[in-house]
């Protein structure tokens, strides 16, 4: 909902909107910092295994009170005795349908290095067949 740039990254000035639209505004430098603390490929946005993880870490204790990924991710629980088990559902739903969209792109990612794989190898066996065929014309 929040990647005005639909890259599949929530960067800098994104992040800083959905924090405003949340009611938890930061400053400049708190947005940096809150991406900093989860930013595990130093690309200095955050991918949505890099969001799931402010979730983790908010259920491990890991994170400050006073940060403002703690904040966002207070703002983001569900709260069953409000929201009732349908909107849960929900919400569990759609988590569960992105990281099947992952892995949909992991599988395709691997599908095509075996296909270049593959190329690769049937190229070396007609480099090898050729140079058959030429050394009996050489000879």
């Amino acid at each position: 909902r929040y990647d005005a740039g639909k890259d599949g990254f929530i960067d800098l000035m994104e992040l800083k909107l959905m924090m405003e639209k949340l009611g938890a505004p930061q400053t400049h430098l708190g947005l940096k910092n809150m991406i900093k603390e989860v930013d595990e490929d130093l690309d200095s946005k955050l991918s949505f295994r890099e969001f799931l993880l402010i979730f983790r870490k908010a259920a491990a204790g890991e994170l400050q009170e006073d940060s403002g990924l703690h904040a966002l991710a207070r703002l983001s629980e569900i709260d069953v005795s409000t929201e009732g088990v349908k909107g849960a559902k929900n919400f569990f739903e759609a988590k569960a349908q992105a990281i099947n969209e992952a892995s949909k792109f992991e599988e395709e990612i691997k599908a095509e290095q075996e296909e270049k794989k593959k190329q690769a190898e049937e190229l070396k066996q007609r480099k090898a067949a050729f140079k058959e065929l030429q050394s009996a014309f050489t000879q």
